[in-house]
């Protein structure tokens, strides 16, 4: 069993790909730098969280 992500994780990280989608991609520290200039005044936790599923949800629709 995998981690669960909070409806804060969830809801940043959909509002994020919906809105600049084509800057992400499927490498984890590029979405790291990009997820950090899109989103200001957050913890390191928070910014790495996100970046994991970005990069999971641009893995699962490449696969499509």
């Amino acid at each position: 069993m995998g981690r669960i992500k909070t409806q804060l994780i969830k809801r940043l990280t959909l509002n994020l790909v919906k809105d600049h989608k084509e800057l992400f991609t499927t490498d984890f520290n590029q979405n790291k730098e990009k997820v950090e200039s899109l989103l200001i005044n957050t913890s390191k936790k928070i910014r790495n969280v996100v970046s994991g599923y970005v990069t999971r949800l641009m893995k699962s629709k490449e696969e499509i």
